[in-house]
């Protein structure tokens, strides 16, 4: 029987800070403005359930439009009038380095703050989350002073030259899904390019976060207003989008709020807006691919770690024919021997979805596959095993004999279930492939170098892999097409959206 990969002990990690956790966690958290943990100007208290067991870890305080002015006061002023504009790239660089490092410090904190606010493994949280957090901060500070304007080769006796300059106050809203990680990837572009931020993150995923801030106030390294923190609910995230005070607004998270966050920014004063969406992204399996059982394993890890709440999940699995049965029993397999617990216990391979009403979401999707004549393959139901039963966690599952019109085969369930669905020709697969609203990712698996770049290049996707879905890199720009998102994270391509050109012009 094909065995999933052994977790029997957080080998060459730090071990998980609980029970420092569960001190930290006795009082409600406060905001974070203009250097400053300040109270809500509400009562509203938020609380956070851990996935595994549905029981409260803590609370956050709720912040109102009036806390959000005084966020967005805070930043304006640290942008317009602070020390900050006069910190030179190189102390800007020591800045971020030093984030990176303290990171590395209380990287056991983080990660143990991460899985039980969000239900992933710890192992996960740790190695993952936290450590391409750290590594982003670090990547960053190598371009602050490497990101520069251009002499304009005009016409007649001119000089033009170019600037860019820092775009101003920057409004972050990041997801539950990769909490702090989601969060480096807009802080560190946005402070390596000399902006002020104001950060919103999940209320349901906020305790990362907080901490991070919590370690920089403590190291004293940034002026006040640079960075400001605002817990609550996604209503105010959408009074972010619309501050007239905000000059620029990134966003993570699914497809039908990125909309609405346009619409606030085109209310407003037409800020720009940056966002990284939903996903319903194909990966192929040609019968020719260089180790097909290779990539029915990668195929199978690829969308079900993470609980598979990742938006670039390859959740559409593509097979061809004469492979196809073989491939639906590889992955049953996989599945049925997947051992599903708390995130702390190093036997787990699965953890638990972020919430009650996810986990429900999850399990009508299961239920309307097979309404719609899918053919279950394993998993299908939440998992009521031990102590699970208090828990929000839902067998892997998978779907044989998907058709691509199915709702399952349409819409983004973000969560462990993947749809296998056979092919015949080259030309088809591509057809179904494209047959979707989304655009972020796509992968494929073949021998021939031929029918790869003609794949990739035929497939409606920001990111398109061959022969090992998932590949990711600082310098290689992360971000999709269609209604995947605007604009991209990664490499030189963020720190675009956290800039603005300025042409100046020399009469000679």
């Amino acid at each position: 029987m094909t065995k999933v990969e052994n977790k029997k002990q957080f080998e060459g990690i730090d071990q998980p800070k609980l029970e420092w956790a569960k001190e930290w966690l006795l009082e409600s958290k406060k905001l974070y403005i203009n250097g400053e943990w300040v109270d809500s100007s509400s009562e509203e208290e938020i609380e956070s359930i851990n996935p595994a067991n549905g029981q409260v870890i803590g609370k956050i305080q709720g912040a109102t439009k009036e806390d959000i002015d005084k966020a967005v006061d805070a930043a304006r002023n640290a942008f317009d009038n602070g020390p900050w504009r006069k910190v030179t790239r190189k102390e800007r660089a020591k800045i971020l380095r030093k984030i990176s490092e303290l990171m590395k410090e209380h990287q056991a904190e983080l990660a143990t703050l991460e899985a039980l606010d969000n239900g992933k493994l710890y192992t996960e949280a740790y190695n993952d989350d936290v450590q391409e957090a750290l590594e982003m901060f670090e990547y960053y500070a190598g371009w602050t002073d490497k990101y520069y304007g251009e002499n304009n080769p005009v016409e007649g006796d001119f000089l033009s030259v170019t600037t860019r300059d820092p775009i101003g106050v920057c409004g972050q809203i990041v997801p539950f899904n990769f909490p702090i990680d989601m969060a480096a990837w807009k802080l560190a572009p946005a402070l390596a390019m000399g902006n002020t931020v104001i950060l919103k993150p999940s209320s349901t995923t906020s305790f990362s976060a907080i901490r991070l801030f919590e370690i920089i106030h403590e190291a004293n390294i940034l002026p006040p207003g640079v960075l400001n923190l605002i817990l609550g609910k996604g209503k105010i995230g959408s009074y972010i989008s619309r501050h007239m005070g905000v000059d620029k607004v990134s966003f993570t998270g699914s497809t039908g709020v990125g909309k609405q966050l346009v619409h606030d920014s085109a209310d407003s004063n037409l800020k720009p807006v940056t966002l990284e969406l939903g996903g319903k992204s194909p990966n192929i399996i040609f019968s020719d691919a260089p180790d097909v059982d290779a990539a029915i394993e990668r195929s199978f890890y690829g969308l079900f770690t993470h609980k598979g709440e990742k938006c670039s999940a390859p959740t559409r699995l593509f097979v061809q024919r004469d492979i196809y049965e073989k491939a639906v029993s590889r992955l049953a397999e996989y599945a049925n021997s997947y051992k599903l617990g708390d995130q702390f216990d190093p036997e787990s391979n699965q953890g638990a979805q972020i919430s009650e009403a996810h986990m429900e979401s999850i399990l009508n999707y299961i239920k309307s596959g097979i309404e719609e004549g899918a053919r279950l393959a394993a998993g299908g139901e939440r998992d009521l095993t031990g102590e699970n039963a208090n828990g929000y966690f839902v067998r892997p599952t998978i779907f044989a004999d998907v058709h691509n019109k199915m709702t399952i085969a349409q819409e983004e369930i973000f969560g462990p279930v993947l749809c296998v669905i056979p092919f015949d020709t080259e030309e088809e697969v591509i057809e179904m492939a494209n047959d979707t609203i989304y655009g972020l990712a796509a992968g494929l698996w073949t021998n021939d170098v031929s029918r790869a770049n003609r794949v990739a290049k035929k497939l409606e996707a920001g990111m398109v892999f061959v022969n090992k879905y998932g590949c990711y890199d600082f310098a290689s720009p992360f971000g999709g097409w269609k209604q995947s998102g605007w604009g991209k994270e990664y490499a030189i391509h963020s720190l675009q959206s956290y800039t603005k050109t300025k042409s100046i012009w020399f009469a000679y």
